[in-house]
């Protein structure tokens, strides 16, 4: 099981698996795919700025039916919990995804610098 940031769902979405360094391929074609639903949120807030053409929610049901693409549901307030100790960002949208892969303990595919610098389980392998 394997928790995904924002970015790597739109790529999946728009089929831009050049984007993707051989070892996460492997990641994405063996390991059950999660998202935190705050990904689906920040999707959805990036198409109603117009930094993307498709709703968060048709994102994500494209991708449940394709690919399996699951949301985690842990429940809000231990996410919450766990997000107010991760105070490495100010981004309401990283704190809550990786909040909700450090609660699972789980790892999180990432580019973001940030991120794989502050969270150990954070992966993007070449």
């Amino acid at each position: 099981m394997i928790y995904l940031d924002t970015h790597v769902v739109a790529w999946l979405y728009t089929g831009d698996l050049g984007l993707f360094p051989a070892g996460v391929r492997r990641w994405l074609e063996e390991e059950e795919l999660l998202i935190s639903p705050m990904v689906e949120l920040e999707l959805q807030y990036l198409h109603e700025v117009g930094r993307t053409k498709v709703p968060g929610t048709e994102v994500v049901a494209a991708l449940a039916a394709e690919i399996g693409l699951r949301r985690c549901d842990l429940p809000f307030e231990q996410v919450i919990s766990e997000a107010v100790r991760t105070n490495w960002t100010r981004d309401p949208f990283d704190r809550i995804i990786v909040a909700q892969a450090a609660l699972r303990r789980r790892p999180l595919l990432t580019k973001d610098d940030s991120i794989r610098e502050h969270y150990g389980e954070a992966v993007w392998v070449d």
